[in-house]
């Protein structure tokens, strides 16, 4: 029997951490192809706290609340839901709402938990594995044998990145702030951790490729970083963006992307179809959930804290102290 409200957590109005507040509301009820799920978990992600600032919105159709990633249990179908039965564990990646007891999504954006995880880890999963997946391998097109460079090793996306990218058969590079971030991505599999404090990543990637440079680049830092990516990409190849920390006007000289062929491109995913969500669902079920299941690849949890807490985790996200990811524990 399920309840008719649930706990989760809101925005009360734009703004610091102190406006997510702990709050009641009804059970969101599942339209057709979706499910209902009963929340174990949730990811912190850094769109929530650009939703929760006021300069991330949700798109159209989704719930206000915050949260892309969750974990639990189905508790309820949608008319035509035949690939899900209720009481199955599941994590999805959803277009908001993750931040409650309950939680609705397209059944397509659902998967298995990998064998041997709990719910936590299984958390930490949706959001930044779709998000590699779609701007490494799909848009990036970064093949075995390539050299790959990620900015903010040590974070979610970070994490993530470096190690699909060696299980790919790639030479990582990753940026990361200090020695302990640094560690960290080395222990993961980066072949090249650079301390952006105290290196220039452009002559590391120059000095270590033989003046080549890398294939793709993973960059959610922007400003003037968009130049000196295009500086250490090597011929044909690859900048993907997903994000602008440093901002996302800078003056490019384009002539090296005319000369070497590169290719420009970025995404955000919360925004695209589920459809093209399901697309991506698919690959990482084929690809990369045997690999979480073989302990090849794991997600790495910095902090678990409860629902309640929501406003402490975005304040721990916004230290930038981390080294992988924040959990809400429902």
């Amino acid at each position: 029997m399920l309840p008719d409200s649930m706990t989760c957590v809101e925005i009360t109005k734009p703004g610091p951490p102190e406006v997510l507040c702990p709050a009641t509301r009804p059970l969101p009820s599942p339209r057709p192809g979706e499910v209902l799920i009963r929340v174990a978990a949730a990811g912190i992600n850094r769109p929530d706290v650009l939703q929760r600032q006021g300069v991330y919105p949700a798109p159209p159709g989704a719930s206000d609340l915050p949260g892309l990633e969750v974990s639990g249990h189905v508790a309820a179908l949608g008319d035509g839901v035949a690939a899900l039965a209720v009481g199955e564990a599941v994590c999805a990646l959803v277009p908001g709402g993750g931040y409650a007891a309950y939680c609705a999504v397209d059944a397509r954006l659902c998967l298995p938990l990998p064998a041997g995880y709990d719910m936590i880890r299984a958390a930490a999963l949706p959001e930044t594995f779709f998000t590699v997946w779609h701007n490494v391998v799909e848009r990036g097109q970064l093949k075995a044998g390539e050299r790959f460079l990620v900015h903010g090793g040590a974070g979610g996306i970070g994490t993530t990145a470096i190690q699909l990218a060696k299980a790919l058969g790639a030479t990582v590079f990753a940026t990361a702030s200090g020695p302990a971030k640094c560690k960290a991505c080395a222990d993961l599999g980066a072949d090249h951790a650079i301390d952006y404090t105290a290196q220039d990543f452009v002559e590391v990637v120059k000095a270590a490729t033989g003046g080549e440079g890398v294939d793709v680049i993973l960059d959610m830092v922007g400003g003037d970083y968009i130049a000196r990516n295009i500086k250490s990409l090597a011929a044909d190849g690859r900048l993907v963006s997903i994000a602008f920390l440093r901002g996302s006007t800078a003056e490019v000289n384009l002539m090296p992307v005319m000369l070497k062929r590169l290719t420009l491109t970025g995404s955000t995913l919360r925004p695209q179809s589920n459809d093209a969500k399901a697309r991506m669902a698919e690959g990482l079920r084929a690809t990369v959930w045997p690999l979480l299941s073989a302990g090849t690849i794991a997600p790495v949890i910095h902090a678990t804290l409860p629902l309640a807490e929501a406003a402490e985790a975005h304040r721990l996200m916004e230290s930038n102290t981390h080294i992988g990811k924040i959990i809400l524990t429902i």
